[in-house]
């Protein structure tokens, strides 16, 4: 009883914009879907993510990149890469800088592909998409989440599930593997939740979430790293253009 409330009590400062340790986190998202039709849909993908005071930064792991936090360096390399042998550095540049241009101008913008950046500050919050191959930072109005896939939520963004939802599953009696973590779960109307959820550091370990007839699943699977990063992206954007979500509309 004392261990569930006191799982109660952190879970109920888990909310603001300093709760939780600072973590650098890899993430695995799988999904299955079983159509009417018979046939089964399945799709995989990884993450990186920054956790820290006021701060999340994510990153789609991409084919060609390194399992980095998506600073873009990889991108912005790889564009160097295709440059014809022999162009110098001015050329270089200048064609770089025509790229830049020419993505703007055919709406070549992907939230997905792109880090991004969501920080808390004077209880705003503030969202944005790093281009680091044209040094861009792409702002999104609070009008305009929807349209880039953010519903709004920073306890969501930060700690990866609605902790008020979480609060309201029951502890599982499902044995954890890993000490200080605990199941919680939830089951109505055919459709259940389940959450391995590390009180220490205010962060789901594993998240899943089905239907008993087996037509859909979905898991994500989180590994914390030993240690955090340093040097983090969102310092060093210094000299990149700023421009608004509006700039590639037609």
């Amino acid at each position: 009883m004392k261990s569930i409330l006191l799982l109660a009590g952190a879970l109920a400062m888990a909310g603001g914009a300093h709760a939780g340790a600072d973590l650098d986190l890899h993430i695995t998202r799988y999904s299955k879907v079983v159509t009417a039709e018979g046939v089964t849909r399945e799709a995989r993908y990884e993450e990186t993510m920054l956790r820290r005071a006021g701060h999340v930064w994510t990153a789609r792991v991409l084919p060609g990149t390194s399992h980095g936090h998506g600073h873009g360096h990889e991108q912005e390399h790889a564009h160097e890469g295709s440059h014809p042998p022999g162009q110098g550095k001015a050329q270089k540049a200048a064609a770089s800088k025509v790229a830049a241009r020419q993505s703007v101008g055919h709406k070549h913008f992907n939230p997905v592909t792109l880090p991004r950046h969501l920080a808390m500050e004077d209880g705003k919050l503030r969202l944005a998409y790093v281009d680091a191959y044209a040094k861009e930072v792409i702002a999104i109005p609070p009008g305009e989440f929807d349209n880039v896939g953010f519903d709004g939520s920073w306890d969501h963004a930060y700690h990866l599930l609605d902790t008020q939802g979480l609060r309201a599953m029951a502890p599982s009696q499902r044995p954890s593997p890993v000490p200080g973590a605990r199941w919680r779960e939830r089951e109505r109307g055919g459709l259940y939740e389940r959450v391995l959820w590390d009180d220490r550091r205010q962060v789901p370990l594993v998240i899943e979430s089905g239907d008993k007839a087996g037509t859909f699943y979905t898991r994500t699977e989180l590994k914390v790293a030993a240690g955090v990063t340093r040097e983090l992206p969102w310092q060093k954007l210094k000299g990149y253009a700023q421009r608004e979500y509006a700039d590639y509309l037609d």
